[in-house]
């Protein structure tokens, strides 16, 4: 049980991780396009911000910190075997 869970919660970690670097090279290039004048969605991505990329990042802080807790616990539980 604990290993489907630990691959689960892995298998969104990765995903969260992918999402979080596309936001942040989405704001990068549109940062840039609006110092030289060019529209890339900055406005959008401010949009974004709040309902989409800011929870990203905290459950992808939040499942760090599940995951290394679970894995401490699996240590320290199976050397008292």
């Amino acid at each position: 049980m604990k290993e489907k869970i630990v691959n689960w919660l892995n298998l969104v970690l990765v995903a969260d991780v992918f999402l979080v670097i596309l936001g942040f090279a989405w704001l990068a290039i549109a940062a840039i396009g609006k110092a030289i004048g060019v529209p890339l969605g900055l406005d959008l991505w401010h949009s974004l911000w709040q309902p989409l990329f800011n929870p990203a990042i905290g459950i992808l802080m939040g499942g760090a910190i599940l995951s290394g807790l679970i894995s401490w616990i699996g240590r320290t539980f199976a050397s008292d075997r």
